[in-house]
């Protein structure tokens, strides 16, 4: 597991309550997850998330996630859980907006600590968020404490891959991308074995570089003024983030990062 101590849940929020938040909707969609709607399916799938069921968000964001379900798996209901004022807010508008708001609501609090029902939700989701929480640990015991036994925890995640980062490359990604911490495929593993949970997937997805790539082509090809406005025109940030842009890249064709995904059930 690596760690950044200087980063902190304030860095994150402000990540997400402002221009560099934008950026990565974007770039990535209102999905903001590495491979959009193909993931989520994929991810439900693997899951086996039935129609009906009722699920925890964990890190969710403006809702996406949770409006995916609803809509493409028919799940009864979805509480979301993030720590960010200004993504609650923007969520509960558009669930509203898109008339699922009897069936999706938010609470505004840590994933390592909900304050929700135990061993009430069918499933507990995330996409590509719980590399923001600093406890993975915690977060992982929530998670498994929030479902029922037989439940399912299904997520996705930036993870380190089998290239391994330096010492120096850790420092700068997630200096970067605000992650206090940054597990690798056998970190999530075994804190899901050790929450007393049967880990059925664990493995890099493969879609990581190509959507780096995707991402950058788009900046470079079509979305460079949509993203110069953003950040106020300013062309010397705008070259400071493509800087940090390729350096990612960079890792990602190394292996050094990846997008795993995880499915496991509760004993």
């Amino acid at each position: 597991m690596k760690t950044l101590s200087s980063i902190s849940l304030a860095d994150v929020q402000a990540v997400y309550s402002g221009a560099e938040g934008n950026l990565w909707k974007l770039i990535m969609g209102e999905q903001i997850h590495i491979g959009g709607l193909t993931s989520s399916m994929d991810l439900a799938k693997r899951a086996n998330i039935k129609a009906g069921w009722r699920g925890v968000d964990l890190c969710s964001c403006t809702g996406a996630g949770m409006r995916f379900l609803t809509r493409f798996c028919n799940v009864a209901h979805m509480t979301g859980v993030d720590a960010t004022p200004h993504m609650v807010e923007q969520g509960k508008k558009i669930c509203k907006m898109e008339g699922l708001d009897s069936r999706i609501d938010f609470v505004l609090e840590q994933a390592t600590s909900t304050g929700l029902a135990a061993a009430a939700a069918d499933f507990v989701w995330g996409e590509d968020a719980w590399c923001y929480v600093a406890d993975k640990e915690k977060l992982i015991a929530e998670a498994a404490r929030l479902v029922k036994p037989g439940g399912a925890i299904a997520f996705t995640d930036w993870v380190e891959g089998p290239g391994k980062l330096t010492a120096a490359e850790t420092e700068r990604f997630l200096r970067f991308m605000k992650f206090p911490s940054f597990a690798d495929i056998s970190d999530y593993s075994g804190l899901l074995r050790k929450n007393g949970c049967e880990v059925l997937v664990a493995e890099d997805t493969g879609r990581y570089a190509g959507c780096i790539d995707l991402y950058l082509n788009m900046l470079n090809m079509q979305l460079t003024y949509d993203a110069l406005k953003i950040i106020g025109f300013d062309q010397n940030v705008m070259a400071a983030l493509a800087g940090e842009m390729v350096f990612i890249q960079q890792l990602a064709h190394a292996k050094k990062i990846v997008q795993g995904i995880f499915v496991a059930r509760k004993a």
